[in-house]
């Protein structure tokens, strides 16, 4: 299907302004519009029109558009101009918002052959330095891809100082799979490049791998991370920019440090003061509510909104974590609110609780108590280790939605404190790390009949298939689970 090619396919500007002639088209107008007869149109459209097939509409232009034949090479699309196409999803939120609709799949990890070790060497490198963004709204309310419209397209290459966090991150990887431990490997591992699973399953897609042939792992691939490539979206494509603070002000910053060792450097520079004297010192009133502990994080990190753009872009999320003064830990940590009957009709591989802990850092800001205040004891960068999300979360996970899907039901106790509502929904001590519990402190219930029982609202409940409304709810951390992750040092 090699055509005459309406570029320079040595000049990425040309590559570009060719490739926006797009804006505004859907991928069956491409198809249309292309000088093909019309059996091999149909042909085209019964290829690509599957919204099962991975990668299919990059592939449909590169082929039908830009007029050369997709392959599996791993050198840049645009060998001779540097650039790589990549078409992606995105989706549009409220409040005009936008989130790109996945993460974006750079180049296959090889688990057959020893990886390359210098960066600036590799595939991954060649692939990123100059993209060709083709961004295209999905709407699954169409109920064919090929309808979707293709409404951005423009060329993108990483800040320099990102490209160093990105340098950091492939070198982590390289060196977890040189070590043999590609079956460890996370997206929740490193901040922007991650080492996204590839294929449908884990049993379908477990391959030798080359330095631990005895080991299993589950094929990988590079790829910038959906909330990097949300941030790129909003930021660079759309300029639909956000405040977003920056911890690293220039590239430099970065020259003879890595991002999580600055992270640790202005954090760890502050150990030994008191709740009170940080407040004092970084300008903030001291009123020991739950918001003081992270915007007490932020501002030791310089940022004062709460908005770290280096956190966006890596999906990081601080956790401020109080130790008594005997070093245990009476809180559970708790993470977004879910909604039952959406949680019940997921898989566990493809769930919203998998997705978070596979692809969420956590920054946790450790404070300990000391008298009437809290002192500061440090910092560390935590990902949810590959065995305890595989076994244990997913036993916990899947107990829990067989309750749910079984029927929760809710039961009315009388006490002297007053009433409570029970349910058969497993316990905190069923599971180490994970359990369910209400999300906020404001209870609203609906009986099957009909009393109504709590000081909260509909706005506080969800409505259960049988018709009962109970209090929204969220999974959490166990407690005990977080104080044994710390590291022994803080």
């Amino acid at each position: 299907m090699e055509r005459i090619k309406n570029y320079d396919e040595t000049n990425p500007l040309s590559i570009e302004k060719y490739g926006q002639q797009l804006i505004g088209k859907t991928f069956l107008d491409v198809i249309k519009e292309a000088d093909l007869n019309d059996e091999v149109k149909i042909s085209v459209i019964d290829k690509y029109g599957n919204a099962r097939r991975k990668g299919g509409l990059g592939n449909l232009l590169e082929e039908i558009y830009f007029g050369y034949k997709a392959n599996s090479d791993q050198h840049a699309d645009f060998y001779e101009a540097g650039v790589e196409l990549k078409a992606s999803p995105y989706e549009k939120l409220r409040k005009g918002r936008l989130r790109a609709g996945e993460r974006l799949v750079i180049t296959m990890i090889g688990y057959d052959k020893p990886i390359d070790l210098d960066f600036n060497s590799s595939h991954v490198y060649e692939k990123i330095r100059i993209i060709l963004l083709v961004y295209y709204l999905r709407n699954k309310e169409l109920g064919n891809n090929l309808l979707y419209p293709i409404e951005f397209v423009k060329l993108f290459s990483p800040p320099e100082e990102d490209l160093k966090i990105i340098e950091d991150d492939y070198k982590k990887i390289v060196s977890k799979i040189q070590q043999g431990k590609a079956h460890e490997l996370s997206e929740g591992d490193t901040m922007y490049l991650g080492a996204c699973t590839k294929g449908s399953t884990a049993l379908k897609s477990t391959v030798p791998q080359y330095y631990a042939p005895e080991i299993p792992a589950r094929r990988r691939a590079f790829c910038l991370k959906n909330s990097y490539m949300t941030y790129i979206l909003n930021n660079y494509i759309v300029h639909n920019i956000d405040t977003y603070e920056s911890i690293v002000h220039d590239a430099i910053e970065l020259e003879n440090t890595t991002f999580e060792q600055l992270i640790f450097s202005k954090i760890n520079s502050y150990i030994g003061y008191t709740d009170r004297e940080l407040c004092n010192i970084l300008g903030r009133e001291y009123n020991n509510n739950k918001a003081q502990w992270i915007d007490m994080a932020y501002r030791m990190l310089g940022i004062k909104s709460n908005k770290a753009e280096e956190f966006v872009k890596a999906n990081i999320v601080v956790k401020a974590i109080r130790l008594e003064e005997d070093g245990s830990m009476s809180e559970n940590s708790s993470l977004p609110q879910i909604k039952l009957m959406d949680f019940v009709n997921e898989e566990w591989e493809d769930s919203t609780l998998y997705s978070y802990f596979e692809e969420t850092r956590f920054l946790f800001v450790v404070f300990q108590k000391d008298g009437g205040g809290y002192k500061l004891k440090g910092c560390q960068l935590w990902n949810m280790p590959r065995t305890d999300l595989d076994v244990i979360v997913k036993a916990g996970w899947e107990n829990i939605r067989a309750v749910v899907a079984s029927g929760i039901k809710l039961t009315k106790k009388e006490t002297a404190a007053g009433v409570i509502i029970k349910n058969n929904l497993p316990k905190k001590g069923d599971n180490p790390i994970i359990h369910i519990k209400p999300h906020s402190g404001k209870r609203f219930y609906i009986l099957e009949s009909g009393e109504v029982i709590g000081d909260g609202s509909f706005s506080d409940a969800e409505e259960l298939p049988d018709g009962v409304w109970m209090q929204k709810q969220s999974f959490w951390i166990s407690n005990r689970y977080i104080l044994s992750q710390l590291n022994k040092n803080l």
